[in-house]
């Protein structure tokens, strides 16, 4: 059985399971060990419920305030 490695950090290939808008939040189901992404209102919307389920929660939506990088 392999294990997919989710990268370190969000890209502007990944993409919101919910509207398709580029993904800041990443969740992993405790679980199933599958992965979630969701653009930052998504993730906002989802965390209260979603988060105690999560074996890991990752938030970079203050990359949103920090402006374009090179990678986006």
């Amino acid at each position: 059985m392999s294990v997919a490695v989710a990268p370190k950090t969000l890209t502007a290939a990944d993409r919101c399971d919910r509207c398709g808008a580029q993904a800041y939040v990443r969740a992993v189901l405790a679980s199933t060990g599958g992965v979630l992404l969701f653009c930052a209102h998504h993730g906002r919307d989802v965390e209260p419920k979603l988060r105690p389920q999560a074996s890991e929660w990752v938030d970079e939506s203050e990359r949103l305030e920090a402006g374009p990088s090179a990678e986006d």
